[in-house]
């Protein structure tokens, strides 16, 4: 399969606005009154949302949707024309978007595997991205996405929502003024229904489905449905695990809250203990992240079935400080508890009246796009909510847990080189072998 690059050299030929090879464009600001038009990738699970958070934004139109299963594009368009009365253009091929100068800005929801090479073509066509977590699929491709967003002076806002929720940042406001005390240790929740997946064997690709463009920059399987169009998750190729999907949500906050970056020192365990299915990924995960130099250690679970509450919540993250413990439950709320009677303390939640007293608007996906394209409009990245470094450092830590568990030890890890410390091994899980015509460029 050829690449971009030469993708849209051929294209120019029969009269296209192709890009012939990546320059710096110079940086366009929208007006209030300018419309946006923007293209949505990958249309089978967020990109609904995406859909919803576009449209509700003040003059940008969706023009174009995208994704390899043009069953998927039908539907979507049929739903889009139905809900909001407008025509919307189909394309199954993600650089024939890039290609097109009259598209402004992307979302990117596609697989894992798909969103770093995505975020990369698109800043090199000149276009603001939206894209989903985890930003990358490895390290090392997660660092060159940040080094295309700012070499092309693009905007790129990472799909952690909870950024822009105003009861999180009001959380990690009691946090930086020392409500719960000093705080040494954060822990990340990620306790969601998991069930057995089975295992469907290959079979042919399904009418309308261009599986070549599906499978990108991975390593090409035969056709299976544990892949397509969700199970992606639990392959290690495609996704990244729980920790990976939902998981994100949860270490960009530990990371946020404690004012970190990548850990030093890395373990994880667990494993496969209910499900006998094709699941690569483990079920039960713990990691533990630790920071000597600022005394301060993350910990990580990850657990799919069956399970207890952890200070009411199922999904969300806990700190602890010499005064007490702050939780966020989800995306959009947070209670506190000090000292050793547990005694309440402040709370708050989207769209309501916090204990802090303070008034609060909503935040949620919708409020993240709003940031997003008010970033867009000014071309003004310093007040993303979810810029692209976050992007790369929240979606490395789960990257690092999970390469811990799949060499079962403890890793040591250089935050400033991105490498580990004397572990080859460990350095080749940093990146992977991409497919010809797919390559995540070293220069981008």
């Amino acid at each position: 399969m050829e690449s971009r690059r030469s993708f849209v050299k051929k294209t120019a030929v029969v009269g296209s606005a192709a890009i012939v090879a990546p320059t710096i464009l110079p940086a366009r600001v929208f007006g209030a009154n300018d419309r946006i038009n923007a293209a949505v990738l990958g249309l089978n699970g967020r990109g609904k949302s995406h859909i919803q958070g576009f449209m509700a934004q003040d003059n940008l139109q969706i023009t174009t949707f995208c994704d390899p299963d043009m069953n998927i594009l039908k539907k979507r368009q049929k739903d889009f024309k139905d809900k909001y009365n407008q025509d919307v253009a189909l394309e199954q091929d993600l650089r024939r978007v890039m290609d097109n100068k009259d598209i402004d800005v992307v979302s990117i929801a596609s697989p894992n595997h798909w969103h770093a090479l995505s975020v990369i073509w698109a800043c090199q066509a000149g276009k603001d991205v939206y894209v989903e977590k985890p930003g990358s699929h490895n390290i090392w491709e997660g660092r060159k996405m940040v080094e295309a967003a700012q070499k092309y002076d693009r905007i790129v806002q990472h799909g952690v929502q909870l950024r822009s929720s105003p009861a999180v940042n009001e959380a990690i406001d009691l946090i930086r003024d020392g409500y719960i005390g000093r705080v040494y240790m954060a822990r990340g929740l990620v306790f969601r229904w998991r069930g057995d997946i089975g295992d469907q064997g290959f079979s042919p690709v399904p009418d309308g489905v261009d599986y070549d463009l599906w499978t990108g920059p991975a390593p090409k399987r035969p056709f299976t449905k544990n892949l397509v169009h969700y199970n992606w998750h639990w392959h290690w190729d495609y996704g990244n695990g729980d920790v990976g999907n939902q998981g994100i949500h949860e270490t960009d906050l530990c990371m946020w809250g404690l004012d970190v970056g990548l850990p030093t020192k890395i373990t994880s365990m667990g494993g496969k203990f209910l499900w006998d299915d094709c699941k690569e990924v483990p079920e039960v995960l713990t990691s533990v992240y630790n920071y000597p130099e600022e005394n301060k250690i993350i910990q990580f679970e990850v657990r799919p079935w069956c399970t207890n509450t952890e200070e009411g919540a199922t999904v969300g993250n806990i700190f602890y400080g010499d005064k007490g413990i702050l939780v966020v439950d989800g995306y959009d709320k947070y209670k506190t508890y000090l000292g050793r009677n547990r005694e309440p303390g402040k709370s708050g939640e989207d769209g309501g009246e916090s204990g802090t007293g303070m008034d609060r608007g909503a935040g949620g996906t919708d409020g993240h796009f709003t940031n997003f394209i008010e970033a867009v409009r000014k071309h003004d990245a310093s007040i993303l909510n979810g810029p692209v470094e976050t992007a790369h450092l929240s979606s490395g830590l789960a990257h690092l847990g999970n390469i811990a568990y799949r060499l079962d030890r403890v890793l040591t890890f250089n935050p400033e080189s991105e490498k580990f410390v004397n572990d080859p091994e460990a350095d080749q899980m940093l990146t992977r072998n991409y497919r010809e015509g797919f390559e995540v460029p070293n220069k981008v």
